[in-house]
């Protein structure tokens, strides 16, 4: 038996993986336990979890894999500062600073954060973009697959191409720092006034209510496109290789004016920007999935790198039909590359060989793969925090409950079973509603997430009933990580011709409040094997109303990370508005519970 334990770490979103014999056991990420979004800090508690559902101590471990390589990345930096200087004199030496501590000598950190690691466990390393295609690869139901990872940058890389091979993995092509499509992506980001490496999903949702107004000015000066997908960036316009701005006041002159402040209203020429840059990355994304299929030849393609999460961009390249069928990483952002480390680690051995699920399913447990919490910690947790609840133990009689609330328009937070690893709420940790409903969207918004109102929610679907909703061409979507079209046959007709956020108002389909004012969603797909009880919910709804999705998002409110234990669950629900909480089998109603309101146990982080 071999334990191989994968670490993400000291940039952003670390993460902790544990593989038994090649098997995913166990993976979280660090954020959810600490409450600081993106924590990047050395993932101890996700370690110390990975362990203890393992059952195992550190010493245990046969070895470590590191996602990327920093010596190859510190040596980046310092060329990069050097070909540039005298500008980044500024930043060069609070960088150097970081990277001379625990960056830069990554074995001495992890040895010291773990004393009890054996001696003879080695500390392996990976490439970063390396990390992605195995994280990308070796868990798809892909024998043999056309693997495109793209992201901000790596150590040098910032895309490659590669092909997988039962367990080889070969990176044919790639595209260097600085020319980064995640790093142009992000610069935008900022620029609308969003944080880099979390707001890059709100752009995305931004963009359907503008005009593509700056398409050509972007190909014009700040992107030279080439038909193979591969590009440059004109360097002039960006301010990330010698400060701390990701733009250049040269760029604000172009785009006609300064970025927008953080929760300043918001301005139609943002809203043009993030249509014109979602338009532009979506050229560059499918000419290199096309120049992927040519270089590889293969039918099938897995995607990782934080631009996989663009899920706009897969739902085109579905549509073009590049490809026969995707598979993306559903912690496709560098909490995956721990994952990616792991298996490359150990495909990377000789006497073994990989493992693909005869059903035609892939490896990754749904990405159900972090802590669970039994009815007996459950209702300890509730005691403490002086909360009123009912154990309701028939199933059925539950589900049936959550149903008929949610169908009277009550808002529930749901959270069962292990938690999910990535960015996604999948139906274990998630804030649920009737997606029937024309008011839902901005109440959920304003009220319980306490966000933006033009951010769009995803429905979670009954896989077999997809297809009368949405136009997925019978592609599963089991991670929430396809947009499509709505179904014409659930469309209404729109009057009128509102501009901007105001199309906000408008009921688009029978399922407004998952319907983006593009007729689009970004849709889960919900099985009975991988998800059985959020499965069993969702027929209990379908029963009672005969609609077969919920509005399902994360169970969190803005800034804090997705809620991992019952503690956080109660804290939130207490904080928000939302009508009821269901733990497993513990029933909470908001109007029930009593006594002071508990301080949220996150580090907000303004987005």
């Amino acid at each position: 038996m071999q334990y191989i334990l994968g670490i993400s770490a000291f940039y952003h979103d670390s993460a902790a993986v544990l593989i038994k014999d090649g098997v995913i056991f166990a993976a979280a990420q660090e954020e959810r336990f600490t409450r600081r979004k993106n924590d990047q800090r050395l993932p101890e508690n996700a370690v110390a979890y990975c362990l203890e559902a393992g059952a195992i101590d550190i010493s245990k471990i046969d070895a470590i894999a590191f996602y990327e390589k920093p010596i190859t990345k510190f040596a980046r930096m310092l060329e990069t500062y050097l070909s540039i200087a005298p500008a980044g004199w500024k930043t060069f030496p609070r960088v150097v600073a970081s990277w001379l501590s625990e960056k830069i000598n990554v074995p001495a950190a992890l040895r010291e954060a773990w004393p009890e690691l054996s001696k003879d466990c080695p500390i392996l390393f990976a490439q970063h973009h390396e990390s992605h295609a195995a994280s990308a690869f070796h868990p798809s139901p892909f024998e043999e697959a056309a693997i495109l990872t793209i992201d901000g940058v790596g150590e040098w890389a910032t895309t490659t191409i590669g092909r997988g091979c039962g367990k080889n993995i070969e990176l044919l092509k790639e595209i260097r720092f600085p020319h980064s499509l995640g790093l142009l992506y992000s610069t935008m980001t900022a620029y609308c006034g969003f944080r880099v490496n979390s707001g890059e999903y709100k752009l995305m949702g931004l963009a359907p209510y503008g005009n593509p107004s700056y398409t050509q000015v972007i190909r014009d000066h700040l992107i030279r496109i080439h038909e193979d997908g591969s590009f440059h960036l004109n360097m002039d316009y960006f301010g990330f290789l010698h400060s701390d701005q990701m733009s250049h006041p040269k760029l604000h002159n172009l785009l006609g004016g300064p970025p927008r402040q953080p929760d300043s209203p918001m301005e139609q020429r943002f809203m043009d920007l993030a249509r014109s840059i979602q338009e532009v990355s979506e050229e560059v994304i499918i000419k290199l999935a096309r120049h992927t299929r040519e270089v590889t030849q293969l039918p099938n393609l897995c995607l990782a790198g934080g631009v996989a999460l663009n899920c706009v961009a897969n739902g085109k390249i579905l549509a073009e039909g590049i490809f026969d069928q995707l598979w993306i990483q559903p912690a496709a952002g560098d909490a995956g590359g721990a994952l990616g480390a792991a298996l490359s680690i150990h495909y990377g051995q000789k006497t073994v060989s990989r493992i693909i699920h005869p059903s035609g399913s892939d490896s990754m447990r749904g990405s159900l793969l972090g802590p669970a919490y039994d009815l007996p910690s459950t209702e300890q947790a509730l005691k403490q925090e002086g909360a009123q609840y009912e154990v309701i133990e028939d199933e059925a009689a539950l589900l049936s409950q959550v149903a008929e609330k949610l169908a009277s328009g009550a808002v529930i937070g749901w959270m069962q079973g292990c938690m999910e690893f990535g960015p996604r709420a999948l139906g274990n940790r998630s804030i649920l509603g009737d997606p029937r409903s024309p008011t839902m969207q901005q109440a959920i918004n304003r009220k319980i997430k306490f966000r933006e109102s033009f951010r769009p929610f995803a429905p979670a679907i009954l896989a077999e009933e997809a297809a009368g909703f949405f136009q997925l061409k019978g592609h599963p979507s089991p991670y929430m990580l396809l947009v499509a079209p709505t179904a014409e046959n659930i469309r209404f007709p729109i009057k009128g011709h509102a501009t901007g956020l105001e199309r906000l108002q408008a009921i688009r389909s029978s399922l407004p409040a998952v319907t983006h004012v593009d007729d689009s969603a970004r849709i889960q797909t919900v099985d009975r094997e991988t998800n059985p009880l959020f499965y069993r919910l969702l027929k209990a709804f379908q029963k009672q109303t005969g609609c077969p999705a919920l509005i399902n998002t994360s169970f969190n409110v803005r800034g804090e990370p997705v809620v991992c234990s019952p503690q956080d669950a109660y804290r939130c629900f207490m904080n928000t508005s939302m009508d009821y909480l269901v733990i497993g089998s513990c029933w909470l109603e908001k109007s029930a519970q009593v006594g002071p309101v508990p301080t949220p146990t996150f580090d907000p982080i303004p987005d």
